[in-house]
């Protein structure tokens, strides 16, 4: 099976990580789990618990644009084989993110987000030169 695949499952798995790094830090800010009222406890977090609440909904933005990027490699006939080193360079850019906006450096955050974006475009333009 292509890494491209296997790199699409790993970062449908990211956000659920994340969700469980951001109940932790839920539980530590509150003293509890409020599920009765999840996304209100979630709106008053703070300071790391905040950012990792942050870096989840990104990565389910970014699971979006991968997933689509995906698709179009496929449908446009690329050689899915082919696009593993990019799909793995998306990959270790999104876990970057992940771990720079928890850590709150910024500009790496940046830096990691514009370098998975280029790794999608290339899939894309990839793929636009098969079809």
């Amino acid at each position: 099976m292509p890494v491209i695949l296997y790199v699409l499952f790993i970062l449908c798995v990211v956000p659920v990580v994340l969700a469980g790094v951001e109940n932790y830090y839920r539980v530590r800010q509150f003293e509890r789990f409020d599920n009765h009222n999840p996304r209100q406890q979630k709106a008053r977090l703070e300071g790391v618990g905040a950012r990792v609440s942050a870096a989840q909904a990104n990565a389910w933005e970014a699971l979006m644009i991968f997933s689509a990027t995906c698709f179009i490699a496929y449908a446009g006939g690329a050689d899915l084989n082919a696009l593993g080193l990019a799909a793995l360079l998306f990959l270790g850019c999104r876990i970057a993110h992940a771990l720079c906006y928890i850590a709150d450096l910024a500009g790496l955050r940046s830096l990691a987000f514009g370098g998975a974006m280029l790794c999608s475009f290339y899939i894309v333009f990839q793929a636009a030169a098969t079809a």
